[in-house]
């Protein structure tokens, strides 16, 4: 594999570069977010090892930014903060695995292996992009498009509108939406869900003919044509 290293820490970058050479893989270093991001939207890569604190570029926009472009490459990310919000940051941030300092070299390599293996053998499988009619969501871009118009989404819309377009035609109810897109086991006894699926209808429906997102009175909400 040709692997890009983003990480300011000379001692831990050596330790990564030895150990990935050893194994046979082409190591490409930046000690910097923005050589970091530099390299890696113009060459190719086969997996990205990123440290999350970085100097001039965070990590995290970083990858933020690499995921807003629509760049796939498998990323694994590096970090001393190792607290769940942390790991939940950077993995729905677009992370596909989350290592915390310090680490063992073999687990780095398994990680890796892991993540570039899932990602090749899900290519084929895993659509990019979901269309209901003419609403289209890219899962990479992180945006949404019905006809001609380009549709800008909030993190929660978004992942409230893929949740609905991965179910379209059946009805959704009040608990899968909690528990789906806002990680609730139980009913918070707020508006949440309706206000987010005004602003949702409001964006996607508003100025169309043929409305998409349809409310089924007393059981919940459905998307469909």
């Amino acid at each position: 594999m040709r692997v890009l290293l983003v990480e300011d820490d000379p001692h831990t970058a050596s330790f990564i570069v030895k150990g990935l050479r050893e194994d046979g893989h082409a190591v490409d270093h930046a000690d910097d977010g923005r050589q970091g991001l530099f390299l890696a939207t113009t060459e190719k890569f086969d997996a990205i090892v990123l440290d999350r604190m970085l100097p001039l570029v965070d990590g995290l926009v970083l990858l933020q930014t690499l995921r807003g472009a629509g760049n796939p490459t498998p990323l694994l990310l590096l970090t001393a903060l190792g607290e769940v919000e942390h790991r939940v940051e950077g993995l729905r941030a677009g992370a596909d695995d989350y290592l915390v300092k310090p680490f063992a070299y073999s687990e780095l390599s398994a990680r890796l292996d892991s993540i570039v293996r899932r990602t090749r053998d899900g290519a084929e499988r895993e659509p990019t992009r979901l269309r209901v009619g003419d609403l289209e969501l890219d899962l990479l871009g992180r945006g949404a498009q019905r006809g001609d118009k380009h549709i800008e989404l909030q993190p929660r819309e978004f992942r409230l509108l893929e949740y609905l377009m991965r179910q379209s035609g059946r009805v959704v109810t009040r608990t899968m939406l909690l528990e789906a897109v806002w990680d609730y086991h139980f009913d918070p006894q707020t508006n949440v869900i309706d206000v987010h699926i005004s602003r949702l209808r409001q964006k996607i429906d508003h100025g169309f003919e043929h409305p998409l997102l349809h409310t089924v009175r007393g059981a919940g909400y459905r998307l469909g044509e």
